[in-house]
């Protein structure tokens, strides 16, 4: 099947539609969250301003996510490769709705940097991309590796008795490995040695704006 002639102009309304609809309120999930149907835990004020911070980072977190594959679909070398990116987004989509929910819940809202995580983002998947479908899917599976291991983290670090955010967190961390595996597996190629290590000093920063604001 051919794919679709997109102008230019296409394109960037494209784009800026994808941040309007990542950015807004009203994402929207295609599977229902894991923590339907759960009764809400009781915590107290500290604890749950910790949950509200947790949840707005791995919030932010999917925002990034949704830059990132976005940007690297947008410069893809093959429809293979775009299309399995574009699959992740999607389920990395319904992540964003589910801790936009959950952040609801605790009363609490999304990080105020959020227009500026997604810019970056954005340019970092493009320039993912620019490097060619191996580098750009070996960069997919890196970062959802560490992303799993911080939504662990965070697992441990939960209330035992917030079975909300951690049904939500436990499923999220099985969705990253599984496309930690599909990158690999479609062709990722192993990053070269500082980068991860920047990547996790760059998640470490955001992290530590996003629990607070």
């Amino acid at each position: 099947m051919l794919e679709p002639h997109y102008t230019s102009l296409d394109r960037a309304l494209i784009v800026l539609n994808n941040a309007l609809d990542t950015l807004g309120a009203s994402a929207a999930a295609r599977r229902s969250s894991p923590a339907a149907g759960l009764e809400p835990a009781p915590m107290s004020e500290p604890e749950r301003r910790d949950v509200a911070g947790l949840m707005r980072i791995n919030h932010t977190g999917e925002v990034c996510a949704q830059a990132l594959y976005l940007g690297q679909a947008a410069l893809a070398r093959n429809a293979t490769t775009r299309a399995h990116l574009l699959h992740a987004a999607d389920e990395e989509a319904d992540h964003l709705a589910w801790c936009g929910a959950r952040l609801r819940e605790l009363h609490s809202r999304p990080s105020l940097f959020n227009p500026l995580w997604y810019a970056g983002s954005y340019v970092l998947g493009a320039l993912a991309a620019c490097a060619g479908d191996g580098p750009s899917l070996g960069f997919v599976a890196e970062t959802e590796r560490q992303v799993e291991a911080h939504l662990q983290s965070h697992l441990e670090r939960l209330p035992a008795t917030d079975d909300a955010s951690r049904a939500i967190l436990e499923q999220m961390k099985q969705d990253e490995a599984r496309h930690a595996r599909q990158a690999s597996a479609g062709g990722g190629t192993p990053l070269p040695w500082p980068v991860p290590r920047v990547m996790r000093l760059s998640a470490t920063l955001m992290k530590a704006v996003a629990y607070r604001i």
